[in-house]
């Protein structure tokens, strides 16, 4: 039975996660299978939407068929991707998805769809999940160690509740991150700026990167038979380029599309028939991301640029990393977890800030995207074997 609550519960927990969005859900949904007794908290409403340009890259899509929640996902409507094509301008390359990996296909759910999804597999597994509540402070021993949390609902009500760890998923401005004094100890160099929307209608073939100097573009099937597009710039140009009134910056936005892909500029109708959104870039970093019964997770732990799409899978592999480590239950575990998660992000982390860049020529970022597949490649085998070394 899935039960969204309505208050905060009084009982203590073995971990309470702040984020209810895929990375906390997820390590929820593990934790609360394995036994564990889990709060969610988020501050926002069940089943809203957030900032996503939806794609799945492979190892996303493995991780949803080893939890049994990818059925959901297909059954939400979200369609198959068999296929992604880079066009570099006029020259283009389709890559098939072949069978592999207990998975067939890709797949763009909107985030009001697979957010939901991991939060009522979570709420299955035993997860307490409660909505409209924001942490107000930590809780700690006379030595300093997290031992819970305090939360606040929209009332006003204060709760002080008990766990063993407290788990900040609460994204790139995270809370728990700023409580605990995380630190951060590896900055990119680059970010991209982006501006999106979703039309029905179109017609494409998978997902779709579109690269020109100075500009890229993609176009990503989703659910409810749209597809969304996005533009990205050199962070530094967001402001002169997006930051107008709605009608003007989508004229920007179809502008900029029409130099990068002309091909599906064409298939846009008049002006106004979708709301624009904008991410004006950040550049990406690692942070601290364990202690003393804290750890974070998602991107309050480790960002790195949108332009690549990888950051639903990020958060889904660091999801399974981390729930094995509170799962063996020492300070060690935790820092195996921030290890793993760096050995297996840091070739990602630098060839995505080398694209972000957008100092690369049509020759160029196509060798980029080369050794992105390899690391996307060695990511997903990674996630077939069993974690090692771990100190219990």
């Amino acid at each position: 039975m899935i039960v969204i609550r309505n208050s905060i519960p009084r009982a203590p927990y073995d971990t309470v996660i702040v984020g209810a969005r895929c990375a906390g859900a997820a390590t929820a949904m593990l934790l609360a299978r394995a036994g564990h007794r889990v709060l969610v908290v988020d501050r926002g409403r069940y089943g809203t939407d957030t900032l996503s340009t939806h794609a799945l890259m492979r190892g996303a899509v493995v991780q949803l068929h080893r939890w049994d929640v990818l059925p959901a996902v297909t059954a939400s409507g979200t369609p198959p991707v068999r296929q992604a094509t880079f066009v570099y301008g006029d020259e283009s390359v389709t890559v098939p998805i072949k069978p592999r990996d207990g998975v067939d296909a890709l797949y763009a759910p909107r985030r009001h769809v697979l957010d939901r999804l991991l939060v009522d597999a979570a709420s299955a597994a035993g997860a307490d999940v409660v909505y409209g509540v924001r942490i107000k402070g930590l809780q700690r021993s006379e030595t300093g160690r997290v031992t819970g949390v305090v939360l606040e609902d929209e009332a006003g009500h204060v709760r002080h509740i008990s766990s063993r760890i407290v788990v900040g998923a609460d994204g790139l401005g995270s809370t728990v991150a700023r409580m605990t004094g995380a630190t951060v100890y590896r900055v990119g160099q680059h970010a991209a700026a982006t501006m999106y929307g979703h039309w029905p209608g179109l017609e494409v073939g998978g997902y779709e990167w579109y690269f020109a100097p100075g500009l890229s573009a993609g176009a990503i099937p989703t659910n409810d038979g749209q597809v969304c597009v996005f533009v990205a710039v050199p962070g530094p140009a967001f402001t002169s380029l997006f930051a107008r009134p709605k009608v003007e910056a989508e004229t920007v936005f179809r502008g900029l599309l029409s130099q990068v892909a002309p091909r599906l500029a064409d298939q846009f109708g008049p002006v106004g028939e979708s709301r624009l959104r904008g991410f004006p870039g950040q550049v990406g970093f690692f942070r601290q991301s364990y202690g003393p019964g804290w750890a974070l997770v998602g991107d309050a732990g480790y960002f790195k640029d949108p332009l690549t799409s990888h950051g639903i899978t990020d958060a889904l592999r660091d999801a399974q990393l981390l729930a094995d480590a509170i799962d063996v239950g020492s300070d060690a575990a935790l820092a195996d977890y921030q290890a793993q998660r760096d050995a297996a992000s840091l070739d990602l982390f630098e060839t995505t800030d080398a694209i972000a860049s957008f100092n690369w020529n049509l020759t160029s970022v196509r060798v980029l995207h080369e050794a992105l597949a390899r690391a996307m490649s060695k990511e997903v085998k990674e996630l077939g074997r069993k974690p090692e070394n771990v100190t219990r």
